[in-house]
């Protein structure tokens, strides 16, 4: 009995050792993700406004950026990144090929979009990442998880150029920026759930929110339908960060102040961001 007691206690006492490593462990893993999830955002990992299943959304981890990713949608609803200044002469690596993500639900080939009139549009764009983060972060934004159907005009011309305003003339004239970029979809799921691209559905239009987090931060914000010629000046599609949240139903910033909140978001304050130096600039195509 004595002999049975004390191999009881030995086991308990392993069991005992296990958990707390197994504990300490989790808790080491969870403290160093949280801390480069917060690496990547400004005020908080972006959140909903109100819990609904065309706003939850699970956050992928890469080199670079997060993807918050929503299985119901078959997109990415937001894609979280920072960027600094480079180099005019900057140069980066070839360009990867698409890849499927294991980590999506639903699975997504790389030839998804084939024949549907849609580009792969990237939302963590290649060239500021690659440039900013190296040729890992890159290749990561190939993954399917960082791709939704744009319309050609946009994704080659008018987006191509906000992309490429947000890294040579935001980052470069301030030094450092968070951006938060993704797609908008009707506020009515059913009238849209038919329109997908194999099992992703399009949206409808585009968002992309420039931050410079300083002492007293500033932001831009762009709000770009699918259906432009591409040609546009971009000052047409300024808007608030109040106007994107209540089209997406979801919190960009959760850790902001009332106070900062109401300045940051409430409207659209241009002053200081040279937007006449980079509405008109040409496409490259």
């Amino acid at each position: 009995m004595k002999r049975r007691f004390s191999l009881w206690r030995r086991q308990a006492r392993n069991l005992g050792v296990s958990l707390l490593f197994v504990t300490v462990a989790t808790g080491l893993w969870y403290s160093q993700e949280r801390e480069y999830r917060d690496s990547l955002s400004w005020m908080g990992v972006t959140t909903w406004e109100t819990p609904s299943p065309t706003s939850l959304h699970r956050v992928l981890r890469n080199d670079g950026f997060l993807v918050g990713w929503s299985d119901l949608r078959v997109n990415p609803l937001w894609v979280s990144y920072t960027l600094q200044a480079v180099d005019d002469n900057t140069r980066i690596g070839p360009r990867p090929d698409f890849q499927s993500d294991w980590r999506t639900l639903w699975p997504i080939g790389t030839d998804s979009y084939f024949g549907s009139g849609y580009d792969r549009g990237h939302m963590a764009p290649n060239y500021a990442i690659a440039a900013v983060h190296g040729a890992g972060a890159q290749r990561q934004t190939f993954q399917m998880s960082n791709i939704t159907p744009q319309r050609p005009d946009l994704n080659r011309r008018l987006w191509q150029r906000l992309e490429e305003v947000v890294i040579d003339h935001f980052a470069g004239r301030f030094g450092t920026v968070h951006v938060i970029t993704g797609p908008v979809f009707p506020e009515r799921f059913f009238e849209n759930v038919f329109n997908r691209v194999g099992l992703v559905e399009i949206p409808e239009a585009f968002y992309k929110i420039v931050v410079v987090p300083a002492e007293q931060p500033r932001a831009v914000a762009f709000l770009v339908p699918q259906d432009v010629s591409g040609n546009e000046p971009l000052d047409r599609y300024l808007v608030s960060i109040d106007e994107i949240e209540l089209r997406t139903g979801l919190n960009f910033f959760p850790n902001l102040t009332p106070d900062m909140e109401a300045r940051l978001e409430s409207g659209v304050r241009t002053e200081g961001w040279g937007i006449d130096e980079i509405a008109r600039l040409p496409s490259r195509f």
